[in-house]
C-alpha cells in the first residue's frame, strides 16, 4: 500500500536540486511505496530525473519560478509564498495534494509559511521544533523546542511533552516513552517557575498520557540514552543542540588530528578503524536528519541545508513514517485524554 505522497522543495537546501532528487531517489529505492510530488524549477528537475528512473515513475513535478534564498526573511518569503518551490510545496498540503512536505532551505521561512498555511492543531498554542539526537542508548532522543519559540510558558512546556511524547512512541516504538524537562538541575526546586509549574502538571498528568515522568535532566546527561524526549524552549534548546553539533565535530576532528600525528597512530588508526567507522556513523548528522514542526495540521519536515544525499533520504523516511502513523492524530487524542483542565491550572499556575 503506498502513502500519501510527499512533496519535496527540490530546490531547497545548499545545494538544490541534485541533492535534493538523489535523497528522494535513494528513499524511493528503499521503500518503493512512496511517491513525490517534487516542487520546483520543471526543467532543471527532469534533467536531474534523468538518470534516476525509478523515482521518475513515481513523481509529479509541480513547476515553481521562484525559491526562498537562505538569508531571506520569513517576512520577505510569505509575500512569495505562491511562487516559491517552498511555499508551493506547503501549500500541497494544505490542498491535500500532498500527505507531507520536505524542505532543506530556510528555517525560518519554512515555519512562517507552514504556520500560516496549515495553522496551529486545536489545543496547541505554538508549533515546534523537534529532531532525534544520537544517543549510547537503542535509540534516538527526541528533543524539542530547538529555536521555533525563543520564550515558552508552562502550558507551552506541557504541549510540547504531549508533542514530543506522540512523535517518540513512532520513532522508538516504546509505549510509554521517559519524558523530561531541560533544567540546570535535577531537583525539585532548581529552576524557572515555569519549568516548576510544567512539571507539577506532567506528574499528575503523565499516566494519561501515556509517558513516563520524572522531572528535570541536565544538559550533560542527554547522550546518555536514559531518556526519550526532552523538553525545552527554543532559546535554550537550540543552544544546547549547536553545543551538542559542535562536540561532535570537535570529537571527530581531535580523532583525526590525532590519528596522523605519527606513523605508530596511523597503524593505530587501522588497527581501530572498525571502531571508527561505527563512530562517524553515528555521529554523522545526516544519519540523524530531519527536525520536524510539531503541532501543526499537517506534517512539515526540515532537512538539513548541508544534508548529503543520504541525509535527504532520511529525512524522507521519517516524514513516511509520521504519516504512516497518523503523527497528528495521536497528539490529537492525547490532548483530549489531557483535557482543558489541566493546561488551565498550568496557565494559572504561573500569572
Amino acid at each position: 500500500m503506498s502513502l500519501p505522497r510527499i512533496a519535496v522543495d527540490a530546490m531547497g537546501g545548499d545545494e538544490g536540486v541534485r541533492v535534493m532528487i538523489e535523497g528522494a531517489a535513494l528513499a524511493r529505492r528503499r521503500h518503493d511505496r512512496f511517491k513525490f510530488l517534487l516542487v520546483g524549477d520543471e526543467a532543471r528537475i527532469k534533467d536531474a530525473l534523468e538518470g534516476h528512473p525509478n523515482l521518475r515513475a513515481a513523481a509529479e513535478i509541480l513547476h515553481a519560478p521562484d525559491v526562498v534564498s537562505g538569508d531571506e526573511r520569513p517576512t520577505q518569503a510569505l509575500r512569495r509564498a505562491k511562487t516559491t518551490s517552498m511555499g508551493l510545496a506547503i501549500n500541497a498540503v494544505k490542498a491535500g495534494d500532498a500527505g507531507a512536505a520536505v524542505s532543506g532551505g530556510n528555517t525560518g521561512a519554512l515555519m512562517a509559511m507552514a504556520k500560516l498555511a496549515l495553522r496551529t492543531m486545536p489545543g496547541i498554542d505554538r508549533p515546534a521544533l523537534s529532531a532525534l539526537l544520537p544517543t549510547l542508548g537503542d535509540n534516538d532522543l527526541v528533543m524539542l523546542d530547538l529555536g521555533a519559540n525563543t520564550e515558552c510558558d508552562a502550558r507551552n512546556l506541557v504541549q510540547f511533552a504531549i508533542m514530543g511524547a506522540a512523535y517518540s512512541r513512532i520513532v522508538t516504538g516504546r509505549d510509554q516513552p521517559r519524558v523530561r524537562l531541560l533544567n540546570i538541575g535535577t531537583e525539585e526546586t532548581k529552576g524557572t517557575e515555569n519549568l516548576q509549574s510544567a512539571a507539577a502538571t506532567l506528574k499528575e498528568a503523565a499516566a494519561s498520557l501515556s509517558m513516563s515522568f520524572d522531572g528535570f535532566v541536565e544538559a550533560d546527561k542527554l547522550g546518555r540514552g536514559d531518556v526519550d524526549v526532552v523538553v525545552t524552549d527554543g532559546f535554550s534548546g537550540n543552544i544546547a543542540l549547536k553545543a551538542v553539533e559542535g562536540t561532535a565535530r570537535f570529537v571527530a576532528d581531535l580523532l583525526r588530528r590525532a590519528f596522523a600525528s605519527s606513523l605508530r597512530s596511523k597503524f593505530g588508526f587501522l588497527v581501530s578503524r572498525p571502531a571508527t567507522e561505527l563512530l562517524k556513523h553515528h555521529l554523522d548528522p545526516n544519519n540523524h536528519n530531519g527536525a520536524v514542526f510539531l503541532g501543526l495540521n499537517g506534517v512539515v519536515v526540515k532537512s538539513h541545508g548541508s544534508a548529503s544525499a543520504l541525509g535527504v533520504a532520511n529525512a524522507v523516511a521519517v516524514t513516511a513514517r509520521l504519516l504512516e502513523h497518523n503523527l497528528t492524530e495521536r497528539i490529537s487524542a492525547d490532548l483530549e485524554r489531557l483535557g482543558g483542565n489541566h493546561l488551565g491550572r498550568t496557565a494559572k499556575a504561573v500569572e
